[in-house]
């Protein structure tokens, strides 16, 4: 569909509808009362609007003045003891596009992706900074209790009379610049890129010191502060004195403890995004009329809007398609989202000819049933090659097999045994065996008990204070023991990723054996073993069927985030690893896809795209001396996210049309793991626009079908 650019929302609705649409975007929209048309308008929940230009030399968009090579360099940008905010956006930048992209150009950084690699996939040998924009500005009520942060950086290049945003909402727990890797296509394009940290972020409420960060990272007492705080545990003066008395040098981070449930919003807090690009953009680009008041002329009728991101963030990006009403968005590509399926999906997905009997549970289901098996999984034979299996301590893990099997959740007699049990069981509850070796990697990260209690504390609603499950946040001696963070707290806005462990702050588990100690090192009270906390991992996935009000809380939270497939018809690319361990394809995409087809029916529009050999963490293929052999078996993702953003553009704009959904077979570097040879174009090959039977995914009634 081909936008026009002379479109006139004057001549296409009368005054009472565009008035609806201005309730309805929030008021973005209003009428003049004396006839000049549509206005534009700051949206209410919106605060102060800072805006500062780069020139695209000293400082730019999208490298901070870093550049392809900055970016890429093994030295972070430094600091001052008290960094400006100036120096923060600098670093996290540089953390943020490296957190998710393999930065090896043996792995395909400056050659397929890339600052230096333009809007057409072609390598050049410039340094790829951007200059223009950035506006950012909080999404409150004026209370200071939300302030979700919102950003929209404009390049130079921008065309009103070609209009285009995409959205990069973060993805994770990350703060707003943690999407900027996804931003990088619209800029390169001269599209608006609409952010938000939706509702998260890595800096936390320092609760020993009463410290807060600032919309920039910035640090303040809680006090000074005032509503401009960007979180605060929301603990009275006695409540705080109470806890640091009884758990000291602690830490409240806000995507766990902010206890308004952030997640059933990602999809409002994404188009919220949306809206204050189009402000920003009539505020620039748009004439004024008599009354000195600019134009509402850049809109929804004659701008093209994709909504993108990565992991949740690409969750946040559909639910934002599903809850558009208005014609905010136009178009969705995003890669391995994060997605919520509702309780009885009424869709099945088949693989090589043979039903999937457990798919289309939620994110904190599977990650809390890895959270329990994945430690003692590590330790079977039939996963002796796992890339940084070696970090995992096998006499935990071996506790581990044995304590589930002490509680009746395995049965095999010897460890072995119950290690290729602890396997079959994960395989059973939807991963794939194309996972198989990914298992001991996360575990050894902590990333399952990691997110899985991020999750549960924001679904839940829960304080910091209520220590759910016997957790709490803090830095701990080499030993394990709690203590004083003695450095990171002042750069934490630009290092953390807002899911500890992080930065130097790590889970602890406040009911280990003795005294509290570090959740990785901890003893259960049931069995009084370094098991990697059993007994918090029963806990957290005790929550999902429990009747305690910590339970039930957690039920009806999970609820307020499921989505319903309903995506209007809208042209959608989803791309997928097959690979993937943190969020499966069983419970993800491929159910997703399934229940979208049956909601949208003949109108819809989806494809789904699944690449083997690919997985979640595309940053892991890019530490070959860290975890050796991520690099020999997998291919980067990103570049397909690119593909998928290509295509969907090409369909909006030129009405080309979009790749049917496909399996696409890449082709790993192979090699020795740690030194793969480099990444060439036969390793990833194209999106076919007709995919052979063998490749073809289908729909047979309400079943996904999958070729293996």
């Amino acid at each position: 569909m081909k936008k026009d650019p002379a479109f006139d929302l004057n001549r296409v609705f009368p005054l009472t509808a565009v008035a609806a649409a201005s309730l309805l975007l929030g008021g973005c929209l209003s009428w003049s009362d004396e006839g000049d048309g549509v206005i534009n308008a700051k949206p209410g929940y919106v605060g102060t609007v800072a805006s500062i230009r780069y020139d695209g030399s000293s400082d730019d968009l999208l490298t901070a003045g870093m550049g392809k090579t900055g970016l890429a360099g093994a030295v972070a940008p430094t600091t001052s003891a008290t960094p400006t905010a100036a120096e923060l956006r600098r670093l996290a930048i540089y953390n943020n596009y490296r957190a998710l992209l393999d930065m090896t150009s043996a792995g395909g950084y400056g050659v397929f992706y890339g600052p230096n690699v333009d809007a057409a996939g072609v390598a050049g040998t410039g340094e790829g900074k951007i200059a223009g924009t950035e506006y950012i500005a909080y999404s409150d009520d004026g209370t200071g209790g939300r302030n979700v942060v919102l950003m929209v950086q404009v390049p130079d290049t921008f065309n009103p009379a070609q209009a285009c945003i995409i959205t990069a909402t973060s993805s994770g727990s990350r703060g707003v610049y943690g999407a900027i890797s996804t931003g990088e296509w619209g800029l390169k394009r001269g599209c608006a890129v609409a952010y938000t940290d939706k509702g998260t972020g890595a800096a936390p409420h320092d609760l020993q010191n009463d410290t807060v960060a600032l919309i920039d990272g910035t640090r303040s007492t809680a006090a000074a502060a005032g509503t401009g705080a960007h979180f605060k545990a929301g603990l009275s003066a006695a409540e705080l004195a109470a806890f640091n008395a009884a758990t000291p040098n602690r830490f409240a981070f806000k995507h766990a403890h902010s206890q308004r449930n952030p997640e059933k919003d990602w999809g409002r807090f994404t188009l919220q995004a949306v809206e204050l690009a189009y402000f920003v953009l009539n505020e620039k680009y748009s004439p004024t009329n008599p009354s000195g008041q600019h134009r509402y002329d850049i809109n929804p009728g004659n701008t093209i809007v994709i909504a993108s991101s990565v992991s949740n963030g690409g969750g946040a990006a559909i639910a934002a398609a599903e809850l558009d009403t208005t014609g905010l968005i136009n178009g969705v590509a995003v890669a391995e989202p994060a997605i919520e399926m509702p309780a009885a999906p009424g869709v099945s997905v088949q693989r090589g000819g043979v039903l999937v009997a457990t798919t289309a549970k939620t994110l904190v289901d599977f990650t809390s049933l890895a959270n329990l098996y994945q430690a003692c999984a590590s330790q079977s034979a039939q996963l002796a090659t796992s890339p940084g299996g070696f970090y995992v301590v096998a006499a935990w893990a071996a506790n581990r097999c044995a304590s589930l099997k002490a509680k009746g959740l395995l049965t095999a007699a010897t460890p072995a045994l119950q290690a290729d049990e602890a396997l079959q069981k994960l395989r059973d509850y939807g991963w794939e065996a194309e996972s198989d070796l990914l298992h001991a990697s996360h575990i050894a990260f902590e990333v399952a008990p990691a997110v899985t209690l991020t999750f549960a504390n924001a679904l839940a609603r829960a304080s910091v204070k209520d220590n759910l499950c016997g957790f709490s946040f803090g830095s701990t001696t080499a030993q394990g023991l709690p203590n004083a963070l003695a450095a990171g707290l002042p750069t934490m806005f630009a290092t953390g990723n807002g899911v500890p462990p992080s930065s130097g702050v790590q889970l602890i588990n406040n009911l280990s054996f003795g005294a509290p100690l570090r959740d990785l090192f901890s003893f259960s009270p049931s069995t009084v073993k370094q098991d990697f906390n059993l007994d918090g991992a029963l806990c957290l996935r005790n929550l999902l069927t429990g009747t305690d009000a910590a339970a039930r809380a957690l039920q009806t939270g999970l609820d307020e985030t499921r989505r319903n497939g309903k995506l209007g018809g809208r042209p959608t690319l989803i791309v997928h690893g097959r690979n993937d361990a943190l969020l499966p394809v069983n419970h993800t995409s491929r159910p997703y896809t399934a229940l979208s087809k049956v909601a949208d029916g003949a109108k819809s529009q989806l494809s789904y795209i699944e690449v083997d050999n690919a997985q979640h963490f595309d940053g892991f293929i890019g530490l070959p001396t860290v975890l050796p052999g991520y690099d020999s078996r997998f291919v980067p993702l990103h570049l397909y996210l690119n593909r998928a953003l290509d295509a969907v553009y090409a369909k909006l704009k030129n009405g080309t049309a979009l790749p049917p959904s496909q399996v696409v077979r890449t082709l790993p570097r192979g090699g020795t793991g740690g030194a793969a040879p480099a990444l060439t174009a036969a390793n990833v090959p194209a999106i076919s626009a007709a995919p052979g039977a063998a490749d073809a995914i289908t729909m047979s009634g309400t079943t996904l079908v999958v070729p293996n």
